[in-house]
Parts: C-alpha cells; structure tokens; sequence
C-alpha cells in the first residue's frame, strides 16, 4: 500500500521526511517557502498521518525501505528527527535517486550510554515506552513539549507542535512503538563515514532531545558534509527559526558541490 504524499510546486524534487508521532504536513510552512523553486513532497511515514501502517516497519532497515520505494528520482532527501535516521539510512543503501542529503535535528544514537555522550538516559526512554503503553496520547504530548524546551520561541512552537499533532488523528500506537524501538536501538555511528552524497547537518543550539554535539560529531564523520548551528533554537528550527533555516537549506541546495563550507 501506497504512503501518503503530498507534491507542491515545480523544479528539482526535494522529499521531506518527518519525526516520531507527527506527520509530514508540519512541514507545510517551509513547503511553501520552498516551492516557488522546487517540487516538495512531505510524506507521511508508515501509521502517521494518513498512511496506513502497512507497509508496517519492524526496524530501521525495513523503515528506510518503505520509505525509498515512494522517493522520485534525482532528489534532495532531507529527514528531520526520526526522519533524519530514516535519510541516512536510505543513503547508506546506496539509493541512486539521491542527489543530496539534508539532516535536521539529527543523531546517529538517540540513547545515551558509556560510548556516547550526546543522547537521553536510557532511564527516560524506558519511561517513554511504558507511557506508551499506558497512555499513547498523554506521551505524545510530553515528546511535543520536550520538542520545545530550550527552544527561545518556545511557547509560539509548542503551539504550533500541538496545533498539527492530531491533525490527521492520533498514529498508529503500533507504528509509535516500532518507531520508538527504531530510535532506541538505531546506531549510525559505525558507517556514517560511508555516506558519500553532499550533506548538510543542521542543528538547534538548545535541542535537548538531539543535543547539537550529536549533529556537530555526525558532520565530521560524513566526509565533506557542511554543519548549519542555529542559535537559540531547539528540536524544530524549521518552525521556530523558519527564516534563519531557510537561509541555512537554500545557500546548501544552491551551492556548488566543490565549494561548501559550514554554515
């Protein structure tokens, strides 16, 4: 069965991929920034927003290869959160129809441990999984606010976060917890040095659930891979800091592939 999709506007293709429990039409603002240059397409990940959770996901393999069935050829690819794990694994499949790379508040580890200082307790994400057992929506709404905080326009994002959460109603409680087990138990760290598509990593100076240190060790390991550090803002610059990361995406897409530098 066919993942919902949603085309805006004419050009090169850029895909955007969205975060755990939310769906791609979050994402409307900067699609219509982007598509008097380019055709958007923000798809809905398997049990999100208006797709079905079939094809269902068990990993983050099985995930990534839902996802690549339904990208266009010849495409920027860019994932935020849960999404950037999905792009970057899609990338590491070799998929051809990728021109470029664009991860956005994005961690080879959602899990802290011994090895890797840049992610949550594991403590707090076991809470997670049982909240989502006990009460899937009261979790979702706890995620949105930790989306949020450290964020300086805190207030006006965790408005619009809530605004569009349920939109399309509550996801699949099956794809929240294969998601959850997707951001618990993905590591990217062995072979994001295998990545060879232009990339650019951008993150938010005060995200606390993909701390910047995350984004900042996850450039170095791509080979020639730009960084984009936006001050005060937290896990969705896109909404909170739109123009600033506009500014970030559009001078990475514009630019020529020889001559990079970080943002």
């Amino acid at each position: 069965m066919s993942l919902y999709a949603r085309t805006t506007g004419s050009g090169p293709d850029i895909v955007l991929l969205h975060g755990w429990a939310l769906h791609g039409g979050l994402f409307a603002p900067l699609a219509a920034a982007l598509s008097d240059r380019y055709r958007v397409t923000c798809i809905d990940l398997p049990g999100h927003g208006r797709s079905p959770f079939d094809p269902s996901f068990t990993d983050l393999a099985s995930l990534a290869q839902a996802v690549s069935a339904h990208l266009p050829p010849a495409c920027t690819l860019l994932g935020w959160s849960l999404g950037s794990l999905v792009a970057a694994r899609i990338a590491l499949g070799g998929d051809h129809r990728l021109e470029r790379l664009v991860l956005v508040a994005a961690t080879p580890r959602f899990v802290r441990d011994d090895s890797w200082e840049h992610g949550l307790a594991s403590a707090v994400v076991n809470e997670f999984a049982a909240e989502l057992r006990r009460d899937p929506g009261a979790l979702i709404r706890r995620f949105l606010s930790l989306q949020a905080r450290g964020d300086e326009r805190q207030v006006s994002l965790l408005r619009q976060l809530r605004a569009a959460v349920f939109e399309h109603g509550q996801p699949d409680p099956a794809a929240l917890e294969a998601g959850l087990a997707v951001l618990t138990e993905s590591d990217l760290r062995e072979s994001l040095h295998e990545i060879t598509l232009p990339t650019l990593v951008v993150a938010g100076e005060y995200d606390r659930l993909t701390p910047p240190g995350a984004a900042s060790w996850m450039a170095a390991q791509i080979p020639g891979a730009a960084l984009g550090l936006l001050k005060a803002a937290g896990h969705a610059p896109f909404l909170s800091h739109a123009d600033e990361f506009r500014r970030v995406l559009l001078g990475f897409l514009a630019a020529d592939a020889n001559g990079r530098t970080d943002a």
